[in-house]
């Protein structure tokens, strides 16, 4: 009687088993790596404000804009896991409020990033009041410069995951504003768009901040530019298949992640389809074995877990973003 229990329990329990690992050999590398990503900013995101009773631009900004996005690509993100993030970025009013955090000192920043996950929220259909986006867009209108960008940590030229850089600080604006869609902040796009207009695309995180924004402007000058940024992306792709922030730089992370956003928004051009995959054959490479990637720093090989927040959610983007 014991043998025939032990067999009816063991029997079934081996076979799952055997069907989970046969799932697991046949799951493809990229859906592995998501779902590593995932399960690791499930755990993270909610952690810095139960801990240190403050908002963050890494975790309840870009690492927050992941987990949204990957509620949108059908991944279960347990409710608690944004909660607090959703009720922070849902109150513009209250953000110049925050309290606690040693690296908040830039506001101009962390509106941008805020905003950017109020509208990943919004997208995501955490968040249903548009109201609190066109409240976001109105503080946004207020840090623009009077060169009609963004200027954040100016003196970093390429910029970094937590600090973005002027160049995509001022996309990251620019596409939160334009969402928004207010009568209020109609200028302030079209300084925005004119400064787009006038950049020089030197460094690759400027090529691809430029090919982000040039999905929704017009003018005569935005196809040639564009296809001057994407012959410098194609140039500085490295043999591993990723990018630098300059066209013979090392490959990061971070870089990667946003060429490979920007890509995504030209994919039907000849040849994007394969430079697409060698950057996500590169970010998968990367990817630690607790689901995050290695913080990209500037100079590279610090220790930051701001910027290792922040090129997780980075990273995780790019891969849902360019799923095929």
């Amino acid at each position: 009687m014991f043998n025939l229990i032990f067999k009816s329990f063991l029997i079934p329990s081996l076979l799952a088993a055997m069907v989970f690992a046969n799932e697991s050999r046949q799951r493809h590398p990229t859906d592995a790596a998501e779902a590593r990503a995932v399960e690791f900013l499930v755990r993270e995101v909610p952690a810095w404000s139960k801990n240190n009773g403050c908002f963050s631009c890494h975790n309840n900004g870009d690492a927050a804009r992941a987990l949204y996005a990957a509620t949108r690509k059908g991944y279960s993100v347990p409710p608690e896991a944004l909660a607090d993030t959703t009720a922070w970025v849902r109150q513009p009013n209250r953000w110049e409020h925050n309290k606690g955090e040693p690296g908040f000192s830039d506001k101009r920043l962390a509106d941008i990033q805020f905003a950017a996950s109020l509208l990943a929220a919004l997208e995501a259909g955490h968040v249903k009041e548009r109201a609190s986006l066109q409240e976001a867009a109105r503080k946004l209108a207020a840090d623009q410069g009077v060169d009609g960008a963004w200027n954040i940590d100016p003196g970093n030229t390429p910029g970094s995951p937590a600090t973005y850089g002027t160049p995509l600080a001022t996309y990251m604006a620019l596409n939160a504003l334009k969402k928004a869609d207010s009568s209020e902040t109609k200028e302030t796009v079209r300084k925005a768009e004119r400064w787009f207009d006038k950049v020089s695309p030197d460094n690759v995180l400027t090529a691809a901040s430029v090919v982000l924004a040039s999905d929704t402007l017009f003018g005569e000058w935005v196809r040639p530019k564009r296809e001057d940024c994407l012959k410098l992306i194609r140039r500085a792709q490295s043999r591993d298949g990723g990018w630098g922030p300059y066209v013979d730089s090392p490959a990061e992370s971070f870089d990667t992640a946003v060429v490979l956003l920007a890509l995504a928004r030209v994919r039907h051009n000849p040849g994007i389809v394969d430079l697409i995959r060698r950057g996500r054959d590169f970010l998968i490479s990367q990817q630690n074995r607790d689901g995050s990637w290695p913080e990209t720093t500037r100079p590279s090989g610090g220790d930051s877990y701001a910027q290792r927040l922040s090129t997780t959610g980075w990273a995780t983007l790019a891969l849902l973003e360019t799923r095929e």
